[in-house]
């Protein structure tokens, strides 16, 4: 009897980062990967945005377990979140299984959760009608894994993040006779990442980019300020022994990143060129500029908006200085380009000078064109499904698959939400399943929908109206002058005429409220929004946030005590 198989993204699909995909075989799912993205310029406020696990509420008992490839943000940043849901056994190998602890232990929450198996590429784990394995990558983070789910209809593989280096240390590298061996076997369907593949040019090997590094460090004659992801161990250890070989100490900046880097140098993943080359945050002032390089990854691991913080506030912390050289070593997101020309300018405002190692060299931890091609003809899989990126980048993917012979009926452009069916030998596309976003705002997950975010956008663009009144509903009169005011929309103090006008519209609908004898709140204040919004926009076209205030007087009427005389 063959086994019913299902493939649905929940992620990761027409978008940048935020991986997370589901296997169904059968009764069982196997969750790969539990990510999160940071939030684009649109999602005003926002912190993060992990997947939606809507429809694993329904199928909780189904879940076999989560299987990691790797320990970035994409691929591990959503897990405190799944698992305060779905406490499920996670899968990973040593580095991603301690990367993953240290997010989980965040939670209060999960203080206790300790259902953690380490894994690696010789290991299998028979799940009765599945057996999972693992297969080494190259990445910027060592230990990176790719997963196969062997079936009777044959193997499903998810790549994760990879690309192929031929420099690449033995924690890095690619295990090309093992790719050979699950080709060999027949796969049925490749998951396989697309984040790099609009890139005409080869991924820039390791070795290069170290000596890259280096010599920015030799030539560069005052303070040098890096940027990097937390997670990316390789660029670390990279910035940490050009700082030897520079005669240069590195100062660690933020909690997250000490975690992390004491984590690597336990696991021996990490390893320092001399014993003083890192220098505590409060020695900074001591050391000579020319002598210190500032390891900057920012909140979560993003150091963007860290970089622009530095550059505009001169006060607490460590902020650009002139004659710094701020030295992005990451390569942002097509979605982040407009972010970081802004965060230049403010470098460059502050007296800094900057240097993005992408803008000399394909510094890609992704697939190139070549690597994804490869990969394809390694595995030989009957299906492709490419994933991780937006869809321009999954239909190039799907166009270089079609390259080297494979055919387009048998090549999916998925979205969230999308069930890709294998039955009666043949796969397709089934009836999808509602996914969406949950945007996480301080505390809140999923408390911010479109509504909220729509309201924050107004008040960003055209600002905040208000309306103050005092009314006594019983005796149907307004209690003095109603009070209008703005934040963000005009200047109080040269625009009399136009707050004075509506003052006298919050009196007319607020009168004229007031004498219905079906007076109710809800229309009122919808009848003061209607009314000013439309006045407001005939004077400045603008849609400003209105937001009426009504307060009651007399709202109950008690009857004094008598008096009690004692006799």
């Amino acid at each position: 009897m063959s086994n019913s198989i299902k493939i649905i993204p929940f992620s990761g699909v027409r978008e940048n980062g935020k991986n997370m995909y589901a296997v169904e075989v059968n009764d069982s799912i196997y969750i790969l990967d539990c990510g999160l993205k940071y939030p684009e310029n649109e999602l005003l406020g926002i912190d993060v945005v992990i997947p939606d696990f809507s429809y694993l509420e329904n199928h909780r008992e189904k879940i076999v377990g989560v299987f990691l490839t790797h320990g970035h943000a994409d691929a591990i940043g959503a897990l405190p979140y799944f698992l305060d849901l779905f406490p499920v056994p996670v899968f990973g190998s040593e580095m991603t299984i301690a990367l993953a602890k240290l997010n989980v232990e965040k939670d209060p929450k999960l203080k206790k959760f300790d259902d953690f198996h380490v894994v690696n590429e010789k290991m299998e784990i028979d799940f009765n009608d599945v057996t999972v394995s693992f297969f080494k990558t190259t990445h910027s983070i060592p230990e990176s894994l790719g997963i196969v789910l062997k079936t009777s209809e044959g193997q499903i593989v998810y790549t994760g993040d990879f690309k192929f280096d031929q420099t690449a240390s033995s924690d890095y590298a690619t295990d090309y006779g093992r790719l050979g061996q699950i080709g060999a076997n027949g796969v049925l369907a490749l998951l396989s990442e697309s984040a790099n593949d609009e890139n005409p040019k080869p991924s820039t090997n390791e070795r290069d980019i170290a000596n890259y590094i280096l010599e920015t460090f030799k030539y560069h004659e005052g303070r040098i300020v890096v940027a990097s992801v937390a997670s990316n161990i390789l660029r670390i250890q990279q910035v940490l022994d050009a700082a030897a070989q520079s005669d240069r100490k590195v100062i660690l900046t933020g909690h997250d990143l000490e975690r992390i880097v004491n984590t690597a140098l336990r696991l021996k993943k990490l390893h320092l060129p001399s014993e003083d080359i890192i220098v505590p945050l409060n020695k900074l002032g001591s050391l000579d500029k020319e002598k210190t390089v500032i390891l900057e990854t920012g909140k979560m691991g993003e150091p963007i908006k860290a970089l622009q913080k530095m550059a505009n506030d001169p006060g607490k912390g460590i902020h650009i200085e002139p004659g710094d050289l701020v030295f992005i070593t990451t390569t942002p997101s097509h979605a982040m380009e407009t972010t970081v020309a802004k965060t230049k300018n403010m470098i460059y405002r502050a007296g800094g000078e900057v240097k993005a190692i992408s803008d000399d060299l394909n510094a890609s931890g992704h697939a190139s064109k070549n690597d994804l091609q490869l990969m394809i003809n390694l595995l030989k899989p009957k299906y492709l499904i490419p994933v991780q990126g937006e869809y321009r980048l999954l239909n190039t993917h799907a166009q270089l698959a079609r390259e080297v012979g494979m055919a387009a009926d048998h090549i999916f452009l998925t979205q969230k939400g999308d069930v890709l069916e294998y039955k009666d030998h043949e796969m397709h596309l089934a009836q999808g399943i509602e996914v969406g976003d949950t945007m996480i705002d301080g505390i809140g997950v999923g408390d911010i929908g479109n509504i909220v975010l729509r309201d924050r956008k107004i008040l960003s663009d055209d600002g905040i109206f208000i309306a103050v009144v005092t009314i006594d509903r019983k005796k149907k009169l307004i209690i003095g002058d109603p009070k209008v005011t703005s934040r963000g929309f005009v200047y109080v103090n040269t625009d009399h005429d136009l707050l004075k006008d509506s003052q006298d519209i919050v009196t007319e609908v607020v009168q004229n409220n007031l004498d219905n004898k079906e007076f109710d709140w809800g229309h009122l204040k919808q009848d003061i929004r209607e009314k000013i919004s439309r006045y407001l926009f005939e004077q400045t076209k603008r849609h400003p946030v209105i937001l009426p205030v009504i307060m009651e007087v007399n709202q109950h009427h008690r009857k004094a005590p008598k008096k009690t005389v004692e006799k």
